[in-house]
């Protein structure tokens, strides 16, 4: 039986320097294989959605976010509302978590790694309007498995909590009691449910969904040790970013790739290397929950 993993394509497209984002993308699948499941990085290419890239189509995403190496065609940033404009335009498109989610469970995979989930976003004074990302709807509506290493620090990560539980998605903490905070392991905030392995993450999924909740179900994997970024070392350098952003208006979706950008250059790509440990972590612990949750699917006879 083929167990399916599914990957963003964002990371590749938006988040990482190339090519660093393809050297990225080729590990992160290989790593899934090594544990014994099948990777599906989903993306939108000439207005087809793949579930699963080839390894020229990766390498194609890769260099169309650099100027030097690129195609010249723009990629689209992909939520869930952007799908249906990419493939009527016959646009290329990577897919955010949100996507990522809704096309996943269109296509039967039921996990999904990722690094960190958008949320809701800080706001630097009054004058800025409430910014919700799209991802926690999708979390609420769509039945999949998001593996990640909590929400993304540049978000305001208790409000991000509180939206979840209003939405009755379970946020499980894996070897851990709190809410990770992307480069940090701990926030400060503490979570109710704890697991210790991937079996017993997979058993409360399948008890989630077999009761008749539609909503998906947020692991939390904290950064291994060796490559975290205190919280103390990493907060001076979000709020710098924060205020650039503001500055240079910059809103929307344009916003997280910017800041990520911006806390790059702060950290001397300190926050580069973590991202990238965070991600191979979070395929290797949604790997073994795949094949966990399958079993329990599909029990052997």
């Amino acid at each position: 039986m083929n167990i399916f993993l599914a990957l963003e394509s964002t990371v590749i497209a938006h988040g990482l320097p190339y090519p660093q984002n393809l050297d990225t993308a080729r590990e992160l699948e290989n790593v899934a294989r090594a544990h014994g499941v099948e990777p599906r990085t989903i993306a939108v290419l000439g207005g087809e959605v793949k579930v699963g890239l080839t390894d020229a189509q990766l390498e194609y995403l890769a260099k169309a976010s650099n100027p030097s190496a690129g195609s010249g065609r723009a990629v689209m940033k992909l939520s869930r509302r952007d799908v249906a404009i990419a493939i009527a335009e016959r646009r290329d498109g990577a897919t955010t978590v949100a996507a990522t989610m809704w096309l996943a469970h269109k296509n039967g995979i039921r996990v999904f790694a990722t690094g960190g989930i958008g949320g809701v976003h800080r706001t630097v004074d009054e004058s800025q309007t409430w910014d919700v990302s799209a991802d926690l709807e999708e979390l609420a509506r769509t039945p999949v498995v998001v593996v990640c290493a909590g929400a993304k620090a540049i978000l305001d990560l208790p409000a991000t909590l509180e939206y979840l539980e209003t939405h009755s998605v379970p946020v499980l903490g894996y070897e851990t009691d709190e809410f990770p905070a992307f480069y940090s392991r701990s926030s400060g905030l503490k979570l109710q449910s704890r697991v210790h392995s991937p079996v017993q993450a997979a058993r409360i999924i399948h008890e989630h969904w077999k009761m008749g909740n539609l909503s998906g179900v947020l692991v939390c994997v904290p950064i291994p040790v060796s490559d975290e970024i205190p919280r103390e070392e990493i907060e001076p350098h979000i709020k710098t970013a924060l205020r650039e952003a503001k500055e240079q208006k910059i809103v929307g979706s344009k916003l997280t790739p910017f800041l990520l950008s911006w806390l790059a250059g702060l950290t001397a790509n300190q926050s580069i290397r973590a991202n990238v440990a965070l991600l191979k972590n979070n395929v290797a612990v949604a790997s073994e929950i795949a094949k966990a949750l399958a079993q329990l699917e599909s029990p052997v006879a």
